[in-house]
């Protein structure tokens, strides 16, 4: 039986996943599309509701992305969100503005709590506001429910045509009840029944595993460690025991004994688990390599090249498995405006032979990805792993990497992410950076002149913008006194207090 669902139509705002997410989080399954969909293929997909997200463009421009008019005689549902809002009352006859006061961050909104919409609010809220124009004349059959000192439609309805529009960003941690609000658009005005769950996921994917596999066929995985893919390696060993083969390319540029957690979790299931240790080969590569794109380059073309190598000790193998997660399908511009390319996106690799992918996650956030591990019994601390990039330590390694300054990295790195864990402070990633500096210290009565460590911990919520953890200055000085002391090499410990923007979260 089809699921419910909510379409989350894409003006180019950089909210759209945050949207869709929460949309799941409440049980209901939502996925993002061009905000310029056919009406015959809304149609087809026969959504309970439907979200227009914000955007950067002024409706009224030439070049501004636009939607067909029909969408909103549908009978569907619809929420718009900051453009959004303003486009659907652009196109129903409503007037867009510029606005005389521009609002940026949290606003106090006044709104009327008797609008299904804000069923359960105050009649004072904080939102968070981010806009240049207005919504100066509102479409016929429309209605003020919401306002600010500077805004007049904060928020607006048709509740006879079930339209609506707000201005702020309900899908924020800035809008503290804008999951509410979300909630009362899903199950007061769509009709939604909560049908999308985890359990259902796993149960489906299964199935479609093996009917697309079959009953004989195997499949390889290369297998990183991450998330995705250890999630991935966990579904496809209940959906085909014994027929995933594994290849795990240990490079040599991961975290402290992580190669050995991988191992020991992966040699108990029902897969053929291959530990290639490629550590001298990788190192050979970067030899006197300080540039970190070409680092990027030699690894990721080193690691093509050694899962090649093992891939043919197996013979012809026509299915090729891959921990594509829906953000990966939606920054590749499959299904909106391309942000950056993947990998593992865009169809099988053209020198590698194989007739089909298995991409189980495809359709799932990271956070569904975590949820899912979790029911199939893998550890926390797999689960839980914090974003590491493809090339490993390589390019928290400032510089040419060499084994010496790879394990000065790690041991640094452990001390660091083993007091932040004691303590209980919640940051979503921090690790060491060892730089490429080095300075005149003190240890005795000796001069030392050893290298710099950085430490990095960011509280982020979608990774595109963060903000620096503040963590306590007792916790940092334990740090910095136990690197110092355990870690041969390092005489001076510094904490990156940057955002990103300017900065990015990696260093390399």
């Amino acid at each position: 039986m089809k699921k419910q669902r909510v379409l989350v139509l894409d003006f180019g705002g950089q909210y759209k996943q945050l949207i869709a997410r929460n949309i799941r989080r409440w049980g209901v399954y939502s996925s993002i599309e061009p905000g310029d969909i056919s009406i015959d293929r809304i149609r087809e997909e026969q959504p309970i509701g439907i979200i227009l997200t914000g955007g950067p463009n002024s409706v009224y421009s030439p070049q501004a992305p636009n939607c067909d008019p029909a969408l909103f005689g549908l009978g569907i549902p619809i929420l718009g969100i900051c453009y959004g809002m303003q486009l659907m009352c652009h196109l129903l006859g409503g007037e867009v503005t510029p606005c005389d006061v521009s609002e940026y961050g949290q606003t106090v909104v006044e709104i009327d709590n008797s609008s299904p919409l804000f069923e359960g609010l105050a009649r004072s809220e904080t939102a968070l506001m981010s806009h240049t124009d207005r919504v100066s004349r509102l479409p016929e059959g429309f209605e003020g429910i919401a306002e600010t000192r500077d805004c007049e439609f904060a928020a607006i309805q048709n509740k006879e045509r079930q339209l609506y529009g707000v201005q702020f960003h309900p899908e924020v941690e800035l809008t503290p009840n804008g999951k509410k609000l979300l909630y009362n658009f899903l199950y007061k005005i769509c009709g939604a029944e909560g049908d999308y769950s985890m359990k259902d996921f796993i149960e489906k994917q299964i199935k479609a595993v093996r009917e697309q596999v079959g009953e004989e066929e195997r499949v390889l995985l290369g297998l990183s460690g991450g998330v995705d893919s250890s999630v991935c390696a966990a579904l496809l060993s209940r959906a085909i025991p014994n027929r995933l083969i594994c290849i795990f390319v240990d490079h040599g540029l991961m975290r402290k004994n992580e190669g050995d957690e991988i191992e020991e979790v992966f040699s108990k299931q029902d897969v053929v688990f291959i530990r290639v240790n490629a550590q001298d080969r990788f190192l050979e590569k970067l030899k006197g390599v300080t540039d970190p794109e070409k680092k990027r380059k030699i690894i990721g073309a080193e690691f093509v090249k050694v899962f090649e190598e093992e891939a043919k000790k197996y013979g012809k193998i026509r299915f090729l498995a891959q921990g594509t997660i829906y953000p990966d399908v939606i920054e590749s511009g499959v299904n909106s405006a391309n942000i950056k390319s993947h990998h593992n996106v865009g169809g099988l690799p053209e020198d590698m032979d194989f007739k089909e992918l298995v991409e189980p996650l495809r359709s799932l956030f990271k956070d569904e990805v975590r949820a899912v591990g979790r029911q199939l019994g893998l550890p926390d601390s797999m689960v839980d792993r914090q974003p590491f990039p493809g090339p490993g330590l390589a390019i928290r390694c400032i510089g040419e990497v060499t084994k010496e300054r790879l394990d000065i990295l790690r041991e640094a790195d452990a001390i660091f992410r083993e007091e932040v864990e004691k303590s209980g402070e919640k940051v979503q990633q921090y690790f060491a950076v060892l730089t490429g500096i080095r300075s005149v210290g003190v240890m005795g009565d000796e001069r030392t002149y050893d290298y710099t460590v950085a430490l990095r911990a960011v509280n982020t919520t979608d990774f595109m913008t963060c903000e620096y953890a503040k963590l306590p200055h007792e916790l940092l000085g334990r740090v910095s006194s136990r690197i110092a002391n355990e870690v041969k090499g390092v005489n001076r410990v510094v904490y990156d207090i940057t955002g990103k923007p300017p900065a990015t979260i990696e260093w390399e």
